[in-house]
């Protein structure tokens, strides 16, 4: 039986009142498949008999756009049930007013991976993301937590601040999930029309036809962008545009003189004002 709570003091007492390991699966809600496989993820490291947490919550301090949030799907009892046929045991589910103080002026911010990709184009979105998952680690203390690659930027990023930061949490990727045709699951998916997501297949096979350049060998990073911007904009429907396509360190999230070492190719892309995300990674 899932147990929800929205208060800080609630939840802190429930889960030192759980079995460990603690599993924490952050989401902001709306969810899919995708999530419901970082919660198996979840299930499987800390077995049977120990914890699954979730925590839903739209983070208002990390949208650069206030459309996006205004328009972010609310599915509470929806995602509920889900979380409870999933076996999740506790689910956090704060309002805003439980974790920011009206006043509030203290901020994460990360100096080097955020300088490329979403973080470049997306000001001040990485420092409401690492503000509210520190919180959520602070509030909930889980052992591990469990994070889709979907957002390699991210979690590379998670990764950095849980080591730089000392906070004893491990920090688990989980591949992408994926819809058949290719499309990476995410929430925002929903809003794109029929003839939209009929299209946005698009956006994986130009990053697989890049990445098919290594097996050649291929070293140069203008042939990976040159690959999957052709494969991008080929046909493509007058409300798509590109925001951003990057090939970098897979590790410093920089750009690359040389694909000699692995590295990952990223693109942000734009149905009229629904942004869709997704990358790949490429071992030479």
């Amino acid at each position: 039986m899932i147990t929800p709570t929205a208060d800080v003091n609630s939840v802190r007492a429930l889960l030192k009142e759980m079995p460990n390991p603690v599993a924490l699966v952050p989401t902001m809600g709306a969810l899919h498949e995708g999530h419901l496989e970082l919660l198996r993820a979840a299930r499987k490291k800390v077995g049977a008999h120990g914890t699954v947490a979730i925590s839903i919550f739209v983070n208002p301090i990390q949208f650069d756009r206030p459309s996006d949030l205004t328009n972010y799907p609310k599915t509470l009892t929806e995602d509920l049930a889900l979380c409870e046929a999933e076996g999740v045991d506790v689910a956090f589910t704060p309002q805003k007013e439980a974790l920011y103080q009206p006043d509030h002026s203290v901020l994460v911010r990360e100096s080097l991976l955020t300088r490329h990709l979403c973080g470049a184009t997306r000001p001040g979105h990485f420092d409401g993301v690492l503000t509210i998952v520190l919180k959520l680690f602070n509030i909930l203390q889980p052992d591990f937590a469990i994070f889709g690659k979907k957002d390699f930027q991210q979690l590379a990023l998670i990764h950095r601040m849980a080591r730089d930061l000392d906070v004893p949490v491990e920090v688990i990727g989980h591949p992408t999930v994926r819809d058949a045709d290719g499309l990476a699951l995410s929430s925002r998916n929903a809003r794109l029309s029929s003839e939209q997501r009929a299209d946005a297949p698009r956006i994986r096979r130009a990053l697989l036809a890049a990445r098919n350049l290594s097996t050649s060998g291929e070293q140069r990073p203008a042939a990976y962008l040159d690959s999957a911007r052709t494969h991008l904009l080929a046909e493509a429907p007058s409300d798509f545009s590109i925001d951003y396509l990057q090939l970098v360190d897979a590790e410093t999230l920089q750009p690359v003189a040389t694909v000699t070492k692995p590295t990952v190719l990223a693109t942000a892309c734009f149905y009229n004002d629904t942004r869709l995300i997704d990358n790949i990674e490429i071992c030479p």
